[in-house]
């Protein structure tokens, strides 16, 4: 039987691209997240075999993606950000504040953050996602979530069944 869900990742890989500006932005920017009513899964993989730095899924089934940027750099070197737009309902920036808002595109919204917290510099425009899309996000989402957890209750328990 082919599973989908062995190709989530049960926990973040340590995959060591990330700075630890980037990994600062992810925290207080999950944490503004959750503040809105949001729950995030970091580096999931999305259908189209890209992943994204932060999913969050909200109680009305609100999916948003948020790609952090850690300098103008890590921006201009990233040319795959425009295709998370077609597995979210907004799409977010997350950058800190020594960064320029007028280096990320127009249609976007833009998160400055830092390790501690974070604020909506601005909102992103809607583009609603069709059904089937958001489904499949949503559990995509869940089952990622499903299965983290569980590896962190039980390591040893996963071990043979997903390596």
């Amino acid at each position: 039987m082919n599973n989908t869900a062995r190709n989530i990742a049960l926990v973040p890989p340590p995959d060591r691209r990330q700075s630890e500006t980037a990994l600062a932005i992810a925290r207080g920017t999950a944490r503004l997240l959750r503040s809105l009513g949001f729950s995030c899964i970091s580096e999931l993989p999305l259908p189209s075999g890209r992943r994204a730095d932060l999913v969050a899924l909200n109680e009305r089934g609100e999916i948003w993606i948020v790609e952090i940027k850690s300098s103008v750099e890590d921006l201009r070197a990233d040319q795959k950000w425009h295709e998370y737009r077609a597995h979210c309902d907004r799409l977010f920036f997350a950058f800190t504040q020594d960064l320029p808002c007028e280096i990320f595109p127009e249609d976007t919204g833009l998160i400055v953050a830092d390790a501690y917290g974070a604020h909506m510099h601005c909102e992103a425009p809607e583009h609603k996602l069709a059904a089937a899309t958001r489904k499949q996000m949503t559990v995509r989402f869940a089952m990622a979530a499903g299965l983290r957890l569980n590896r962190l209750v039980d390591p040893q328990g996963h071990a043979d069944f997903w390596e």
